[in-house]
């Protein structure tokens, strides 16, 4: 590590571009020279938690796992612990979920729902993979939905819609660079406002009709 350190502080000194940015410079090339540390760092990259799966339907709001740290009946529910739940609060924001562990002789996952109803999921000597399947069976939106809601989202977010920033990009065609600005803000010219071509039509008729 001090070799791999002193081998970035050397690289920014030779280079003259981070030597005249300075000392932040210096930070942030060591910082993107750096090894990831932990256990299986990959599982905090953006592209490892954006892989999930799993998006509950909105009614469930708490999801509990309780597992045990040793023996083989919760092999399973510890994989799932470890590399799916990140995925799984990843894609499901709006979900609270809690671990317990070696609080039960067998583990299980229970889910509650936003009509105070409970789902108790049975992960007995189940794998990782069987026990996302299974959720996802239950409790998970179907592939229709995730598109129709894909779709409704890009739909929303085309740049030719306008409504409330909750929905749309623009509130107004005259955010549009280039668009006449809202009179409320700038005054139309006078030849463009109703006004104006209501009293040229009344003096033309006047006109005509004094001919």
């Amino acid at each position: 590590a001090r070799l791999l350190w002193s081998w970035a502080g050397s690289c920014v000194v030779s280079c003259p571009v981070l030597r005249r940015l300075g000392p932040v410079a210096r930070v942030l090339h060591r910082l993107t020279i750096m090894p990831m540390k932990g256990r299986f760092p990959i599982r905090r990259t953006l592209q490892y938690l954006s892989q999930g799966d799993v998006v509950f339907k909105t009614s469930v709001k708490v999801m509990t796992v309780n597992y045990n740290t040793f023996g083989e009946l919760s092999e399973g529910a510890r994989k799932f612990a470890f590399f799916n739940i990140p995925q799984i609060q990843y894609k499901n924001p709006w979900v609270q979920i809690v671990m317990f562990k070696n609080m039960t002789p067998s583990p299980f996952i229970k889910f509650y729902l936003d009509s105070g109803e409970q789902v108790l999921v049975d992960v007995e000597e189940k794998t990782n993979k069987e026990i996302v399947q299974h959720i996802k069976k239950i409790l998970g939106k179907s592939e229709e939905t995730l598109q129709k809601e894909e779709q409704e989202k890009m739909k929303l977010r085309h740049p030719a819609t306008f409504g409330p920033k909750k929905y749309h990009l623009r509130e107004c065609m005259c955010e549009i660079k280039g668009q006449i600005p809202c009179p409320g803000r700038v005054p139309l010219p006078k030849e463009m406002t109703g006004k104006y071509k209501a009293a040229m039509k009344e003096n033309a008729a006047s006109e005509a009709s004094a001919i």
